[in-house]
Protein backbone atom coordinates (compact mmCIF):
# COMPACT_ATOMS: atom_id res chain seq x y z
CA UNK A 1 0.00 0.00 0.00
CA UNK A 2 2.99 2.33 0.44
CA UNK A 3 3.28 2.65 -3.33
CA UNK A 4 -0.35 3.77 -3.67
CA UNK A 5 -0.05 6.25 -0.80
CA UNK A 6 3.11 7.84 -2.23
CA UNK A 7 1.56 8.46 -5.65
CA UNK A 8 -1.77 9.69 -4.26
CA UNK A 9 -0.28 11.98 -1.61
CA UNK A 10 2.28 13.34 -4.06
CA UNK A 11 -0.43 14.96 -6.19
CA UNK A 12 -1.97 16.55 -3.11
CA UNK A 13 1.49 17.69 -2.02
CA UNK A 14 2.10 19.39 -5.36
CA UNK A 15 -1.12 21.37 -5.01
CA UNK A 16 -0.27 22.22 -1.39
CA UNK A 17 3.14 23.58 -2.44
CA UNK A 18 1.37 25.83 -4.93
CA UNK A 19 -0.94 27.17 -2.22
CA UNK A 20 1.95 28.05 0.11
CA UNK A 21 3.91 29.59 -2.78
CA UNK A 22 6.70 26.98 -2.89
CA UNK A 23 6.47 26.36 -6.61
CA UNK A 24 10.26 26.16 -7.05
CA UNK A 25 10.30 23.09 -4.81
CA UNK A 26 7.62 21.19 -6.72
CA UNK A 27 9.98 19.51 -9.18
CA UNK A 28 12.48 18.43 -6.49
CA UNK A 29 9.56 17.07 -4.45
CA UNK A 30 8.31 15.00 -7.38
CA UNK A 31 11.75 13.62 -8.23
CA UNK A 32 12.39 12.75 -4.58
CA UNK A 33 8.99 11.03 -4.29
CA UNK A 34 9.58 8.99 -7.46
CA UNK A 35 13.00 7.94 -6.16
CA UNK A 36 11.35 6.94 -2.85
CA UNK A 37 8.72 5.00 -4.80
CA UNK A 38 11.41 2.99 -6.58
CA UNK A 39 13.06 2.40 -3.20
CA UNK A 40 9.79 1.07 -1.77
CA UNK A 41 9.39 -1.24 -4.76
CA UNK A 42 12.85 -2.70 -4.14
CA UNK A 43 12.12 -3.01 -0.42
CA UNK A 44 8.81 -4.82 -1.03
CA UNK A 45 10.12 -7.08 -3.79
CA UNK A 46 9.98 -10.29 -1.74
CA UNK A 47 7.40 -9.35 0.88
CA UNK A 48 4.12 -11.17 1.50
CA UNK A 49 0.92 -9.34 0.64
CA UNK A 50 -1.79 -8.53 3.19
CA UNK A 51 -5.36 -9.85 2.75
CA UNK A 52 -6.55 -6.33 1.86
CA UNK A 53 -4.13 -6.13 -1.04
CA UNK A 54 -5.19 -9.56 -2.22
CA UNK A 55 -8.77 -8.32 -2.44
CA UNK A 56 -8.38 -5.10 -4.42
CA UNK A 57 -4.69 -4.43 -5.17
CA UNK A 58 -2.06 -7.11 -5.63
CA UNK A 59 1.50 -5.87 -5.21
CA UNK A 60 3.36 -8.96 -6.41
CA UNK A 61 6.56 -8.96 -8.46
CA UNK A 62 4.81 -8.33 -11.78
CA UNK A 63 2.90 -5.29 -10.56
CA UNK A 64 5.91 -3.95 -8.67
CA UNK A 65 8.12 -4.33 -11.75
CA UNK A 66 5.50 -2.54 -13.88
CA UNK A 67 5.21 0.31 -11.40
CA UNK A 68 9.01 0.50 -11.23
CA UNK A 69 9.30 0.87 -15.00
CA UNK A 70 6.62 3.58 -15.04
CA UNK A 71 8.34 5.41 -12.17
CA UNK A 72 11.73 5.41 -13.91
CA UNK A 73 10.25 6.64 -17.18
CA UNK A 74 8.29 9.40 -15.42
CA UNK A 75 11.39 10.43 -13.44
CA UNK A 76 13.29 11.17 -16.65
CA UNK A 77 10.18 12.66 -18.27
CA UNK A 78 10.02 15.29 -15.52
CA UNK A 79 13.72 16.13 -15.85
CA UNK A 80 13.59 16.54 -19.62
CA UNK A 81 10.31 18.48 -19.61
CA UNK A 82 11.34 20.85 -16.80
CA UNK A 83 12.16 23.71 -19.19
CA UNK A 84 8.69 23.43 -20.75
CA UNK A 85 6.95 23.70 -17.39
CA UNK A 86 9.11 26.63 -16.35
CA UNK A 87 7.82 28.56 -19.34
CA UNK A 88 4.21 27.55 -18.69
CA UNK A 89 2.30 29.88 -16.42
CA UNK A 90 0.16 27.08 -14.97
CA UNK A 91 2.96 24.60 -14.48
CA UNK A 92 1.92 23.51 -10.99
CA UNK A 93 -1.52 22.50 -12.21
CA UNK A 94 0.08 20.51 -15.02
CA UNK A 95 2.47 18.83 -12.59
CA UNK A 96 -0.48 17.79 -10.41
CA UNK A 97 -2.45 16.46 -13.38
CA UNK A 98 0.48 14.34 -14.50
CA UNK A 99 1.03 12.97 -10.99
CA UNK A 100 -2.66 12.11 -10.51
CA UNK A 101 -2.69 10.44 -13.91
CA UNK A 102 0.36 8.44 -12.88
CA UNK A 103 -1.57 7.30 -9.82
CA UNK A 104 -4.07 5.71 -12.21
CA UNK A 105 -1.22 3.96 -14.01
CA UNK A 106 -0.17 2.50 -10.65
CA UNK A 107 -3.66 1.11 -10.08
CA UNK A 108 -3.68 -0.45 -13.55
CA UNK A 109 -0.40 -2.18 -12.75
CA UNK A 110 -1.65 -3.69 -9.46
CA UNK A 111 -5.40 -4.20 -9.77
CA UNK A 112 -6.90 -7.46 -8.55
CA UNK A 113 -10.47 -6.43 -9.20
CA UNK A 114 -12.29 -5.17 -12.29
CA UNK A 115 -13.81 -2.26 -10.36
CA UNK A 116 -10.30 -1.15 -9.39
CA UNK A 117 -9.22 -1.57 -13.03
CA UNK A 118 -11.94 0.80 -14.23
CA UNK A 119 -11.07 3.27 -11.51
CA UNK A 120 -7.44 3.16 -12.61
CA UNK A 121 -8.36 3.67 -16.27
CA UNK A 122 -10.41 6.76 -15.47
CA UNK A 123 -7.84 8.26 -13.08
CA UNK A 124 -5.20 7.73 -15.76
CA UNK A 125 -7.25 9.10 -18.64
CA UNK A 126 -9.23 12.11 -17.37
CA UNK A 127 -6.18 14.27 -16.48
CA UNK A 128 -4.66 13.44 -19.88
CA UNK A 129 -7.77 14.79 -21.65
CA UNK A 130 -7.07 18.11 -19.93
CA UNK A 131 -3.32 17.93 -20.58
CA UNK A 132 -3.85 17.33 -24.30
CA UNK A 133 -5.80 20.60 -24.49
CA UNK A 134 -3.56 22.48 -22.03
CA UNK A 135 -2.13 24.83 -24.67
CA UNK A 136 -5.19 27.08 -24.73
CA UNK A 137 -3.83 29.41 -27.42
CA UNK A 138 -3.30 26.57 -29.91
CA UNK A 139 -6.37 25.44 -31.83
CA UNK A 140 -4.74 22.08 -32.61
CA UNK A 141 -4.23 21.43 -28.89
CA UNK A 142 -7.88 22.23 -28.16
CA UNK A 143 -8.96 19.95 -30.98
CA UNK A 144 -6.64 17.22 -29.69
CA UNK A 145 -8.11 17.35 -26.19
CA UNK A 146 -11.68 17.34 -27.51
CA UNK A 147 -11.09 14.37 -29.83
CA UNK A 148 -9.28 12.44 -27.11
CA UNK A 149 -12.08 13.14 -24.63
CA UNK A 150 -14.86 12.02 -27.01
CA UNK A 151 -13.07 8.88 -28.22
CA UNK A 152 -11.77 8.06 -24.75
CA UNK A 153 -15.23 8.38 -23.26
CA UNK A 154 -16.66 5.97 -25.83
CA UNK A 155 -13.86 3.48 -25.14
CA UNK A 156 -14.42 3.78 -21.38
CA UNK A 157 -18.15 3.15 -21.88
CA UNK A 158 -17.39 0.02 -23.90
CA UNK A 159 -14.96 -1.13 -21.21
CA UNK A 160 -17.58 -0.52 -18.50
CA UNK A 161 -20.19 -2.47 -20.47
CA UNK A 162 -17.73 -5.36 -20.66
CA UNK A 163 -17.09 -5.27 -16.92
CA UNK A 164 -20.85 -5.21 -16.26
CA UNK A 165 -21.35 -8.25 -18.51
CA UNK A 166 -18.58 -10.13 -16.71
CA UNK A 167 -20.21 -9.33 -13.37
CA UNK A 168 -23.57 -10.47 -14.72
CA UNK A 169 -22.05 -13.82 -15.77
CA UNK A 170 -19.86 -14.49 -12.72
CA UNK A 171 -21.41 -12.41 -9.92
CA UNK A 172 -18.00 -11.00 -9.01
CA UNK A 173 -15.42 -8.37 -9.96
CA UNK A 174 -12.57 -10.35 -8.38
CA UNK A 175 -10.03 -11.69 -10.89
CA UNK A 176 -9.43 -14.94 -9.00
CA UNK A 177 -13.17 -15.68 -8.89
CA UNK A 178 -13.54 -14.86 -12.58
CA UNK A 179 -10.60 -17.13 -13.46
CA UNK A 180 -12.10 -20.05 -11.51
CA UNK A 181 -15.49 -19.47 -13.19
CA UNK A 182 -13.95 -19.72 -16.66
CA UNK A 183 -12.17 -22.95 -15.73
CA UNK A 184 -15.14 -24.58 -14.07
CA UNK A 185 -18.00 -23.52 -16.35
CA UNK A 186 -18.66 -23.41 -20.05
CA UNK A 187 -18.29 -19.75 -21.12
CA UNK A 188 -21.74 -18.26 -21.51
CA UNK A 189 -22.66 -15.65 -24.10
CA UNK A 190 -22.67 -12.87 -21.51
CA UNK A 191 -19.12 -13.78 -20.44
CA UNK A 192 -17.86 -13.84 -24.02
CA UNK A 193 -19.50 -10.49 -24.76
CA UNK A 194 -17.93 -9.00 -21.66
CA UNK A 195 -14.49 -10.29 -22.62
CA UNK A 196 -14.90 -8.91 -26.14
CA UNK A 197 -16.00 -5.47 -24.92
CA UNK A 198 -13.10 -5.24 -22.48
CA UNK A 199 -10.69 -6.26 -25.22
CA UNK A 200 -12.07 -3.60 -27.58
CA UNK A 201 -11.74 -0.96 -24.85
CA UNK A 202 -8.06 -1.78 -24.45
CA UNK A 203 -7.46 -1.84 -28.20
CA UNK A 204 -8.43 1.82 -28.16
CA UNK A 205 -6.20 2.59 -25.17
CA UNK A 206 -3.12 1.08 -26.82
CA UNK A 207 -4.12 2.54 -30.24
CA UNK A 208 -4.22 -0.74 -32.15
CA UNK A 209 -6.11 -1.12 -35.46
CA UNK A 210 -8.93 -0.65 -36.22
CA UNK A 211 -9.29 1.64 -33.19
CA UNK A 212 -6.20 3.75 -33.93
CA UNK A 213 -7.66 6.55 -36.04
CA UNK A 214 -7.61 9.07 -33.18
CA UNK A 215 -3.90 8.67 -32.46
CA UNK A 216 -2.19 10.76 -35.20
CA UNK A 217 -4.43 13.80 -34.69
CA UNK A 218 -4.29 13.67 -30.89
CA UNK A 219 -0.54 13.09 -30.76
CA UNK A 220 0.17 15.84 -33.28
CA UNK A 221 -2.11 18.43 -31.70
CA UNK A 222 -1.20 17.88 -28.05
CA UNK A 223 1.80 19.70 -26.54
CA UNK A 224 4.84 17.63 -27.44
CA UNK A 225 5.75 16.68 -23.88
CA UNK A 226 2.17 15.54 -23.24
CA UNK A 227 2.41 13.44 -26.39
CA UNK A 228 5.57 11.88 -24.97
CA UNK A 229 3.66 11.08 -21.76
CA UNK A 230 0.80 9.50 -23.70
CA UNK A 231 3.11 7.36 -25.81
CA UNK A 232 5.00 6.04 -22.77
CA UNK A 233 3.14 5.95 -19.44
CA UNK A 234 -0.42 5.87 -20.80
CA UNK A 235 0.28 3.26 -23.46
CA UNK A 236 2.48 1.23 -21.12
CA UNK A 237 -0.15 1.10 -18.37
CA UNK A 238 -2.82 -0.01 -20.84
CA UNK A 239 -0.58 -2.75 -22.23
CA UNK A 240 0.26 -4.08 -18.75
CA UNK A 241 -3.43 -4.16 -17.76
CA UNK A 242 -4.32 -5.88 -21.04
CA UNK A 243 -1.74 -8.60 -20.40
CA UNK A 244 -2.81 -9.10 -16.80
CA UNK A 245 -6.34 -9.82 -18.01
CA UNK A 246 -5.83 -11.75 -21.23
CA UNK A 247 -2.87 -13.79 -20.06
CA UNK A 248 -4.69 -14.32 -16.77
CA UNK A 249 -8.43 -14.84 -16.17
CA UNK A 250 -9.31 -14.30 -19.84
CA UNK A 251 -6.50 -16.46 -21.27
CA UNK A 252 -8.98 -18.97 -22.68
CA UNK A 253 -10.68 -16.15 -24.60
CA UNK A 254 -7.32 -15.20 -26.11
CA UNK A 255 -6.60 -18.79 -27.15
CA UNK A 256 -10.06 -19.19 -28.67
CA UNK A 257 -9.60 -16.12 -30.88
CA UNK A 258 -5.98 -16.52 -31.99
CA UNK A 259 -6.78 -16.10 -35.68
CA UNK A 260 -8.69 -12.85 -35.04
CA UNK A 261 -5.82 -11.57 -32.94
CA UNK A 262 -3.36 -12.37 -35.73
CA UNK A 263 -5.48 -10.39 -38.20
CA UNK A 264 -5.61 -7.43 -35.81
CA UNK A 265 -1.83 -7.43 -35.41
CA UNK A 266 -1.22 -7.74 -39.14
CA UNK A 267 -3.67 -4.90 -39.85
CA UNK A 268 -2.06 -2.71 -37.20
CA UNK A 269 1.45 -3.25 -38.55
CA UNK A 270 0.58 -2.76 -42.21
CA UNK A 271 -1.66 0.29 -41.75
CA UNK A 272 0.66 2.10 -39.34
CA UNK A 273 3.91 1.54 -41.21
CA UNK A 274 2.38 2.36 -44.58
CA UNK A 275 0.95 5.60 -43.21
CA UNK A 276 4.20 6.49 -41.42
CA UNK A 277 6.11 6.01 -44.66
CA UNK A 278 3.99 8.73 -46.31
CA UNK A 279 4.38 11.32 -43.54
CA UNK A 280 6.42 14.49 -43.96
CA UNK A 281 5.80 15.66 -40.41
CA UNK A 282 8.14 14.01 -37.89
CA UNK A 283 5.74 14.20 -34.96
CA UNK A 284 2.94 12.63 -36.98
CA UNK A 285 5.35 9.97 -38.22
CA UNK A 286 6.19 9.13 -34.60
CA UNK A 287 2.45 8.88 -33.88
CA UNK A 288 2.03 6.22 -36.56
CA UNK A 289 5.22 4.61 -35.29
CA UNK A 290 3.57 4.36 -31.87
CA UNK A 291 0.72 2.43 -33.47
CA UNK A 292 3.24 0.07 -35.04
CA UNK A 293 4.82 -0.63 -31.65
CA UNK A 294 1.33 -1.28 -30.26
CA UNK A 295 1.08 -4.02 -32.89
CA UNK A 296 4.30 -5.59 -31.66
CA UNK A 297 3.12 -5.44 -28.07
CA UNK A 298 -0.23 -6.97 -29.02
CA UNK A 299 1.62 -9.78 -30.81
CA UNK A 300 3.07 -10.86 -27.47
CA UNK A 301 -0.39 -12.16 -26.55
CA UNK A 302 -0.09 -14.59 -29.43
CA UNK A 303 3.34 -15.78 -28.35
CA UNK A 304 2.35 -16.07 -24.67
CA UNK A 305 5.25 -13.82 -23.70
CA UNK A 306 6.08 -13.24 -20.06
CA UNK A 307 5.40 -9.92 -18.37
CA UNK A 308 9.17 -9.39 -18.08
CA UNK A 309 9.49 -9.34 -21.88
CA UNK A 310 6.51 -7.01 -22.17
CA UNK A 311 8.04 -4.59 -19.66
CA UNK A 312 11.41 -4.77 -21.41
CA UNK A 313 9.74 -3.75 -24.68
CA UNK A 314 7.83 -0.97 -22.95
CA UNK A 315 11.01 0.35 -21.31
CA UNK A 316 13.05 0.22 -24.53
CA UNK A 317 10.36 1.97 -26.52
CA UNK A 318 9.64 4.51 -23.77
CA UNK A 319 13.29 5.60 -23.46
CA UNK A 320 13.56 6.05 -27.24
CA UNK A 321 10.21 7.84 -27.36
CA UNK A 322 11.20 10.26 -24.58
CA UNK A 323 14.35 11.17 -26.50
CA UNK A 324 12.60 11.54 -29.86
CA UNK A 325 9.73 13.71 -28.67
CA UNK A 326 12.06 15.64 -26.38
CA UNK A 327 14.33 16.57 -29.27
CA UNK A 328 11.33 17.68 -31.32
CA UNK A 329 10.30 19.95 -28.47
CA UNK A 330 13.83 21.33 -28.07
CA UNK A 331 13.93 22.42 -31.70
CA UNK A 332 10.33 23.68 -31.34
CA UNK A 333 8.99 22.09 -34.48
CA UNK A 334 6.67 19.31 -35.58
CA UNK A 335 8.12 18.64 -39.03
CA UNK A 336 11.27 17.84 -40.96
CA UNK A 337 12.48 21.43 -41.33
CA UNK A 338 13.31 21.71 -37.66
CA UNK A 339 15.60 18.68 -37.39
CA UNK A 340 17.60 19.50 -40.52
CA UNK A 341 21.16 20.34 -39.62
CA UNK A 342 20.55 19.60 -35.94
CA UNK A 343 24.07 18.22 -35.59
CA UNK A 344 25.52 21.68 -36.10
CA UNK A 345 23.15 23.25 -33.58
CA UNK A 346 23.52 20.68 -30.81
CA UNK A 347 25.51 17.45 -31.32
CA UNK A 348 24.12 15.87 -28.14
CA UNK A 349 20.53 16.22 -29.34
CA UNK A 350 21.47 15.06 -32.84
CA UNK A 351 23.19 11.89 -31.65
CA UNK A 352 20.45 11.16 -29.10
CA UNK A 353 17.71 11.59 -31.71
CA UNK A 354 19.53 9.35 -34.19
CA UNK A 355 20.14 6.60 -31.64
CA UNK A 356 16.51 6.76 -30.49
CA UNK A 357 15.19 6.33 -34.03
CA UNK A 358 17.63 3.51 -34.74
CA UNK A 359 16.45 1.77 -31.57
CA UNK A 360 12.81 2.13 -32.65
CA UNK A 361 13.81 0.69 -36.01
CA UNK A 362 15.33 -2.35 -34.30
CA UNK A 363 18.95 -1.80 -35.29
CA UNK A 364 21.53 -3.72 -33.19
CA UNK A 365 23.07 -3.35 -30.66
CA UNK A 366 20.30 -1.13 -29.28
CA UNK A 367 17.53 -2.09 -26.86
CA UNK A 368 14.86 -1.81 -29.53
CA UNK A 369 16.55 -4.58 -31.53
CA UNK A 370 16.48 -7.02 -28.62
CA UNK A 371 12.88 -6.07 -27.82
CA UNK A 372 11.71 -6.77 -31.37
CA UNK A 373 13.82 -9.94 -31.48
CA UNK A 374 12.03 -11.23 -28.38
CA UNK A 375 8.61 -10.58 -29.91
CA UNK A 376 9.41 -12.15 -33.27
CA UNK A 377 10.96 -15.18 -31.53
CA UNK A 378 7.83 -15.66 -29.42
CA UNK A 379 5.54 -15.37 -32.45
CA UNK A 380 7.70 -17.76 -34.47
CA UNK A 381 7.67 -20.19 -31.56
CA UNK A 382 3.85 -20.12 -31.74
CA UNK A 383 4.09 -21.28 -35.41
CA UNK A 384 2.63 -18.03 -36.75
CA UNK A 385 4.76 -17.97 -39.90
CA UNK A 386 2.64 -15.47 -41.84
CA UNK A 387 2.61 -13.01 -38.97
CA UNK A 388 6.38 -13.41 -38.52
CA UNK A 389 6.96 -12.53 -42.19
CA UNK A 390 4.69 -9.49 -41.90
CA UNK A 391 6.55 -8.34 -38.79
CA UNK A 392 9.92 -8.60 -40.53
CA UNK A 393 8.72 -6.78 -43.66
CA UNK A 394 7.01 -3.97 -41.75
CA UNK A 395 10.11 -3.63 -39.56
CA UNK A 396 12.14 -3.09 -42.73
CA UNK A 397 9.66 -0.43 -43.85
CA UNK A 398 9.96 1.18 -40.43
CA UNK A 399 13.75 1.13 -40.66
CA UNK A 400 13.50 3.10 -43.91
CA UNK A 401 11.42 5.99 -42.59
CA UNK A 402 13.37 6.09 -39.31
CA UNK A 403 16.66 6.30 -41.20
CA UNK A 404 15.21 8.90 -43.55
CA UNK A 405 14.37 11.14 -40.62
CA UNK A 406 17.70 10.57 -38.88
CA UNK A 407 19.67 11.54 -42.00
CA UNK A 408 18.07 15.00 -41.96
CA UNK A 409 19.87 15.62 -38.68
CA UNK A 410 23.23 15.65 -40.46
CA UNK A 411 22.28 17.80 -43.46
CA UNK A 412 24.25 20.99 -44.02
CA UNK A 413 22.32 24.19 -43.47
CA UNK A 414 23.35 27.81 -43.39
CA UNK A 415 23.04 30.15 -40.39
CA UNK A 416 22.40 27.33 -37.94
CA UNK A 417 21.67 28.75 -34.50
CA UNK A 418 22.93 26.94 -31.42
CA UNK A 419 20.52 25.14 -29.09
CA UNK A 420 21.68 25.49 -25.50
CA UNK A 421 20.50 22.93 -22.95
CA UNK A 422 20.63 23.11 -19.15
CA UNK A 423 23.36 20.86 -17.76
CA UNK A 424 20.90 18.43 -16.12
CA UNK A 425 18.90 18.07 -19.33
CA UNK A 426 22.00 17.55 -21.47
CA UNK A 427 23.34 14.88 -19.11
CA UNK A 428 19.94 13.16 -19.07
CA UNK A 429 19.87 12.94 -22.86
CA UNK A 430 23.37 11.46 -22.78
CA UNK A 431 22.41 8.97 -20.06
CA UNK A 432 19.25 7.83 -21.86
CA UNK A 433 21.19 7.42 -25.10
CA UNK A 434 23.69 5.16 -23.35
CA UNK A 435 20.78 3.35 -21.66
CA UNK A 436 19.48 2.26 -25.06
CA UNK A 437 22.76 0.43 -25.55
CA UNK A 438 22.93 -0.86 -21.97
CA UNK A 439 19.45 -2.38 -22.29
CA UNK A 440 20.93 -4.92 -24.71
CA UNK A 441 23.14 -6.21 -21.91
CA UNK A 442 20.33 -5.99 -19.33
CA UNK A 443 18.14 -8.23 -21.51
CA UNK A 444 20.32 -11.18 -20.56
CA UNK A 445 19.28 -10.85 -16.90
CA UNK A 446 15.50 -10.66 -17.31
CA UNK A 447 15.14 -14.24 -16.06
CA UNK A 448 16.34 -13.09 -12.64
CA UNK A 449 13.27 -10.88 -12.07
Amino acid sequence: MKELLITALLGIGVLAFDIVNLRKLVLPLILLALAALVGCIIWDWNTTETPFNQMMLIYEKGSLASLGVFSIVLFFWFILSSSYFKLHSGKTDLYALVVFSFCGAGLMAAFGNLAMLFLGVEILSIPVYVLAASNKTDLKSNESGFKYFIMGSVASAILLFGIAFIYGATGSFDLATIASFYQGEEPVLLFNLGSLFIFIGFLFKISAAPFHIWTPDVYQGAPTWITAYMSTIVKGAAVVALFKLFEGPFAAFTQAHQSTLVILVIGTLILSNTAALLQKDTKRMLAYSSISHAGFLLAMLIGNASLQLVLFYILSYSVASLIAFGVLKEVEITGEEGIKGLYRRNPVLAVAFTIALLSMAGIPPLGGFIAKYFVISQVLGANQITLTIVMVITSAIGAYYYLRSSLHVFEKISNAGRIVLPAAVRLTYMFLTLALIALTVAAGYLHLL
